[in-house]
C-alpha cells in the first residue's frame, strides 16, 4: 500500500515538471517525446501496483490520459497540471487513509 503513494507522489513531481510552461515542452520536444512514453508506462506501472494493493487508481489513469494525449502541444500542459494535481491528491490520500 505504501508503494503505491510513494510513486503517486513521485509521479505528480514528474508531471508537475512536464507541465510547467515552456520549459516541459522543451524537454518533451528535445527529446522526441520520448518523456512521454517513459511517463506511460511508469502510469501504468502504478496503476497495476495501485490496482493490486486495493488504493484509489484515477490518479494513474489521468496520468495514462495526459501521456497519451500529451503530443497536443497546449492540451497536453493541461492534462499535465491535472495529472498533477490528481496524483497529488491521490497520492496523499494513499498516506492518510493509512494511518487510520
Amino acid at each position: 500500500m505504501l508503494i503505491s503513494g510513494v510513486l503517486k507522489l513521485i509521479g505528480a513531481g514528474f508531471e508537475f515538471f512536464l507541465g510547467i510552461p515552456g520549459y516541459g515542452g522543451v524537454f518533451i520536444l528535445s527529446l522526441l517525446w520520448t518523456p512521454l512514453l517513459f511517463m506511460l508506462i511508469y502510469h501504468i506501472v502504478t496503476l497495476v501496483i495501485s490496482k493490486n494493493n486495493h488504493t484509489p487508481i484515477w490518479g494513474p489513469i489521468v496520468g495514462i490520459i495526459a501521456s497519451t494525449l500529451g503530443i497536443i502541444p497546449g492540451l497536453g500542459m493541461l492534462l499535465h497540471w491535472a495529472a498533477f494535481i490528481c496524483l497529488l491528491i491521490d497520492g496523499i490520500l494513499v498516506f492518510t487513509n493509512k494511518r487510520d
